[in-house]
């Protein structure tokens, strides 16, 4: 049975093997990288197979998952050089376009583009899929199959895909857990109690708004009585900034992967 192939054995990699494991992958997985340290750990933790040699991975796989920077796509497509048999290749390099891809490894090629997030590890992810218009059938059914399992996935049109890499990182989260642990300790509170708040506000709050009913305007005017401190607490932050920073932050996000788009 050919393998799916991991080019690239860093975070994202190491996510999705995680997720996988738990999810019981039956396909082989075979990972390479150029640095030996890594693919012993990823052996070590997952079981999955290693190669260090580029050309005899590719060799073994049914599809490729290309997970390497954007300003190293275009290096490691050049090494592996044209490729005469049907192939599927999915890239995760985020705003490297289709259209930049399907002029490497040639026409037997058939690329798709995939946004996992860092949250598959424990098959809590969100994946966004954008396909070649010529992508088989068979195949794309089996890469939707195989993120599935490792939380939810959502085919979008390839020109959303930027604004929502930029929109569903999980960094989002951590950074705003981050900042209202640190303001609550600034008022008095001691590092565990402000975590502890501060992840009741941002992840309990949000997994309610998931699996509820209630819409999100009705949430708010329930958490945020007129006159009261929470509604206080949301005037004073739109006041200083707070939506205009976030947009301002999914704009730059928005610039850096067009860059990317140039550099893949």
């Amino acid at each position: 049975m050919k393998a799916t192939v991991f080019l690239g054995g860093g975070r994202i990699t190491g996510a999705l093997l995680a997720g996988l494991r738990l999810a019981q992958y039956r396909r082989p997985i075979l990972v390479y990288d150029r640095h030996p340290s890594k693919l012993r750990q990823l052996k070590k933790l997952y079981g999955v197979g290693i190669e260090r040699d580029l050309h005899r991975a590719v060799a073994q796989a049914w599809l490729l998952i290309i997970a390497v920077r954007p300003s190293s796509m275009a290096g490691l497509l050049g090494e592996i050089g044209a490729l005469y048999r049907p192939l599927a290749a999915v890239s995760l390099a985020a705003g490297v376009p289709l259209a930049n891809l399907r002029l490497q490894l040639g026409p037997s090629v058939r690329w798709a583009r995939a946004m996992p997030s860092p949250l598959c590890r424990n098959r809590r992810g969100l994946t966004a899929l954008t396909f070649d218009s010529r992508f088989p059938a068979t195949p794309r059914r089996e890469i939707k199959t195989l993120f599935a399992k490792v939380g939810l996935i959502l085919e979008i049109p390839e020109r959303k895909m930027d604004a929502f890499t930029v929109t569903y990182s999980a960094s989002h989260g951590y950074h705003a857990l981050a900042a209202l642990a640190a303001a609550g300790q600034k008022l008095g509170l001691d590092r565990p109690t402000a975590m502890t708040a501060a992840a009741h506000a941002l992840a309990d709050a949000i997994a309610a708004c998931r699996e509820g009913k209630v819409s999100l305007s009705a949430l708010l005017h329930e958490a945020a009585t007129p006159g009261g401190t929470a509604a206080a607490v949301m005037d004073a932050m739109d006041h200083y900034g707070y939506q205009r920073a976030i947009s301002r932050g999914l704009a730059a996000g928005l610039k850096r992967a067009r860059k990317n788009a140039k550099q893949g």
